[in-house]
């Protein structure tokens, strides 16, 4: 093989494909968790959605909660906040209606090992009523005023809703050191 730079042009041998970097593999099991949480908030009125969990619920039983779930694979964030509204409550947003309100990004939870990262979004245009459409995880879904927020509420999500309206800052972290 040449090593001289006066042999410039000679063929130079190319790393096996035993030497080549192996592709990553899928990060699947230290993944963060995607969550997507609405806050819909009726300015005329100051009043915003909530909803109750159950007493079946798997998380939080019987606190107060904003809409919020998991993002599916594959699929945009404000897709999923759009979708997790509907599926809970009923009401109707177009993604583009969507603003990010904060940002929580927790160290730990009950189904992320390895953390989660919720955007909130606020929706100031909606179509349809609350209506607890998932009676098996929610004990009542509606309006709330926003000087009355229950104190049974599920702390990151109370955290984020708070510092929405008080114009706080759009970030909180949850569980780090």
């Amino acid at each position: 093989m040449p090593t001289n730079p006066a042999d410039e042009g000679t063929p130079v041998a190319q790393p096996t494909t035993d030497d080549q970097p192996q592709a990553l593999k899928p990060a699947v099991e230290s993944m963060t968790l995607l969550v997507a949480a609405v806050i819909v908030h009726d300015k005329a009125t100051n009043r915003v959605v909530l909803l109750q969990r159950s007493d079946q619920a798997k998380f939080a039983k019987g606190m107060w909660d904003l809409p919020v779930g998991k993002s599916e694979p594959g699929e945009p964030i404000t897709e999923t906040a759009v979708r997790e509204l509907h599926e809970e409550t009923g009401l109707t947003v177009r993604p583009e209606a969507l603003k990010v309100a904060h940002i929580i990004h927790g160290a730990w939870g009950v189904e992320a090992p390895n953390g989660f990262l919720t955007v909130v979004f606020v929706a100031h245009e909606w179509s349809g009523e609350p209506e607890n459409r998932e009676p098996r995880k929610h004990a009542q879904v509606r309006w709330v005023d926003a000087n009355a927020i229950p104190d049974e509420f599920v702390e990151t999500t109370a955290s984020a809703l708070h510092r929405y309206l008080s114009g706080g800052p759009q970030v909180s972290l949850d569980g780090w050191k």
